[in-house]
């Protein structure tokens, strides 16, 4: 079984976050960058494929040179082999399309991808992969068995999961579930060491234009700053809530 992992490189959840050039592209510096939580859970679980199957585990970026050490990470998890499609990720529609045209040519029996991202959350790439390339895809994945072709998928839903039946080819939007936090694997220095020699192939990218543009980044409004009233004082507690917060 051939399994495709696609990579985001995102911004550590305790970064500082700006902006520049007039609020319209992101500040990378000083920023750490990390696996996307949502496909190292994928990559947890081709991992174990991988380990309990046979299965080999590429795994796949679609970005710049400075996500390099992201992908290393990933080999030295327990990939067999990174791929880095060699262009700017303007959008989901672009980076969607990239990695289909890819695998129209390379084909892989299971594509896991994270149900979305942590920095834009678009949660669009993994569906239109699946409407370009023609496979069976699974959303909000949170369990995973294959036997043979024949796949069974465990998706989480409103009020509790749902599990579905399919033939590969696959691909699934990968979350918390499909393995827990516990089973995620920190690469040790005989990972390292051997990540150094697996296989990292830069692809030129297609010819692809972005379907949509950033017109201007904005932060969220920065909290109010809190009231602290006297446990006794309900007349101004009233006072406030009728007249300043307006919710009575």
């Amino acid at each position: 079984m051939k399994i495709l992992v696609c990579i985001s490189n995102v911004p550590d959840t305790t970064s500082k976050i700006n902006f520049i050039e007039n609020d319209t592209k992101f500040d990378k510096q000083g920023v750490q960058f990390v696996i996307n939580p949502n496909d190292e859970f994928g990559l947890t679980r081709a991992i174990w494929f991988k380990e309990q199957q046979g299965a080999t585990v590429d795994v796949m970026h679609v970005g710049r040179s400075d996500a390099d050490p992201t992908l290393r990470k990933a080999l030295a998890i327990g990939a067999d082999k990174a791929l880095r499609i060699d262009t700017d990720a303007t959008d989901g529609f672009v980076v969607a399309n990239q990695i289909a045209n890819f695998v129209k040519e390379n084909p892989y029996d299971l594509i896991i991808a994270g149900r979305e991202s942590i920095d834009y959350n678009g949660g669009m790439v993994p569906g239109m992969m699946a409407s370009v390339l023609g496979y069976a895809f699974v959303n909000t994945c949170v369990g995973l068995k294959i036997d043979g072709k024949e796949a069974v998928a465990v998706r989480e839903m409103d009020g509790g999961s749902e599990t579905l039946k399919t033939q590969l080819p696959l691909i699934i939007g990968a979350q918390k579930g499909l393995v827990e936090e516990t089973d995620l694997k920190i690469p040790n220095m005989r990972g390292i060491m051997q990540a150094r020699q697996k296989p990292f192939e830069v692809i030129a990218a297609k010819d692809i234009n972005a379907n949509t543009t950033v017109s201007k980044f904005e932060k969220p409004e920065p909290k109010a700053h809190v009231k602290l009233i006297a446990a006794d004082d309900l007349d101004q507690l009233i006072d406030l809530l009728q007249n300043e917060a307006k919710v009575l």
